[in-house]
């Protein structure tokens, strides 16, 4: 459920527990994935073989696995971060536990083995939107758009009635359902909303999907900041291509709107509401994910 691996970049041997590894009340049936700092499996429940995804925090810079499969930091140098890594990464587990909606990944059960942590969520079929795209090689219709991003709105505006923001929403972190139902993934940068003296330290940024304000330690994070990565998921399904990094355009905005660069393409409000949830200045957004839902409403 996060990005597909090349098993020449990551031998199995390094970062994944082999097919057949039995871990808590799972057994491991192979690889789906991984990331810098997870790896995903597909496993079965032993108590009656449904299927699960498995989530296994794996820092590939921190951390590597050792005998008995326990995961343990590279150096004392690497010791604290892993430690602080795998803290968040717990938190991620139980603010998933919070969420029930069609539009999230669904965490029914997390645990603390082999010296880290996993999460187990439901097994869903489909693509990943990035994966999707690439191979499409076009532009997505305006049906496909109005089918997915008003349902995954809805899943947003859960998160931030919840009280969270995801901050990582971008083309890979979205599962396409068959009959184009999205799922959210990967909530590792989820972040409190209002802040209430917890967040966590660090910031995970991802070139031309993350906001402005995602780049500065003091940068005002609200809903506005979700909607600016939808709308650059949006522009994405348009052209095929992230767009420029929110730095870039903060110095220099060479980005044609999308109400010029695909008039001929797509409705006017539906490229309205893009341009609009991707304005640069915070206060020039869509302020929430119901907002942008009423907008795209009008297309």
């Amino acid at each position: 459920m996060e990005q597909y691996f090349d098993e020449k970049d990551y031998p199995s041997s390094w970062y994944f527990l082999q097919p057949g590894t039995h871990i808590d009340a799972y057994i491991i049936e192979r690889p789906l994935g991984g990331g810098g700092f997870s790896s995903v499996y597909l496993a079965r429940q032993s108590s009656d073989q449904s299927q699960v995804v498995i989530k296994e925090y794996l820092p590939r810079r921190l951390a590597h696995r050792t005998w008995g499969n326990l995961v343990v930091p590279n150096s004392e140098e690497t010791r604290s971060l892993f430690l602080m890594g795998r803290k968040l990464f717990l938190e991620e587990a139980m603010v998933l536990t919070k969420f029930r909606h069609p539009s999230i990944v669904e965490v029914l059960n997390f645990f603390q083995a082999n010296a880290t942590v996993y999460l187990v969520m439901t097994f869903e079929y489909g693509k990943i939107l990035g994966d999707y795209l690439r191979e499409k090689k076009g532009i997505m219709s305006e049906s496909f758009l109005l089918t997915v991003f008003p349902a995954l709105l809805e899943g947003v505006k859960l998160t931030h009635d919840q009280g969270f923001l995801h901050l990582d929403i971008k083309p890979h972190n979205i599962l396409i359902r068959p009959g184009g139902e999205p799922l959210l993934l990967d909530f590792g940068a989820v972040q409190p909303y209002p802040y209430n003296g917890h967040a966590k330290s660090g910031r995970v940024l991802s070139s031309g999907f993350s906001p402005i304000e995602q780049y500065y330690d003091d940068g005002r994070l609200g809903p506005w900041s979700d909607i600016y990565a939808v709308g650059a998921t949006m522009r994405m399904c348009m052209d095929g291509a992230p767009p420029p990094a929110a730095k870039a355009r903060a110095k220099k905005d060479k980005m044609t709107p999308a109400i010029k660069a695909f008039r001929n393409k797509y409705s006017f409000p539906l490229l309205e509401t893009v341009d609009w949830a991707m304005a640069v200045d915070p206060k020039d957004r869509l302020q929430s994910a119901d907002e942008m839902i009423q907008a795209l409403k009008s297309s």
